[in-house]
């Protein structure tokens, strides 16, 4: 199954990038690939982590990393990452599906 990120996923990972390169760029990098191999892994199991509660009709599921959360959406070929928040982040402001 392929895994698509949408173009504020791939921003959301660039500013966690960013944020956490003020103190440590070395860190930066590696913890943004570990997100990106978290999002990868999805793939394997995509339907193993719970729909969001409030979502639920629009099937977008969230799996964390560390603190972090990975928003997505389950298609019958591909899984679709809406947005990646980070801790404390107002999921529903991050949707903004409702």
């Amino acid at each position: 199954m392929k895994v698509r990120l949408s173009s504020q996923a791939i921003r959301d990972l660039e500013g966690i990038g960013h944020y956490i390169g003020k103190d440590s760029p070395e860190r930066a990098i590696s913890f943004v690939g570990e997100l990106r191999d978290t999002v990868k892994r999805l793939a394997n199991l995509p339907r193993a982590f719970p729909l969001v509660p409030r979502y639920e009709q629009h099937g977008i599921r969230r799996r964390s990393y560390k603190g972090y959360g990975i928003l997505y959406s389950v298609g019958t070929d591909s899984i679709f990452i809406h947005r990646i928040i980070g801790p404390g982040q107002d999921q529903d402001a991050a949707l903004q599906l409702n």
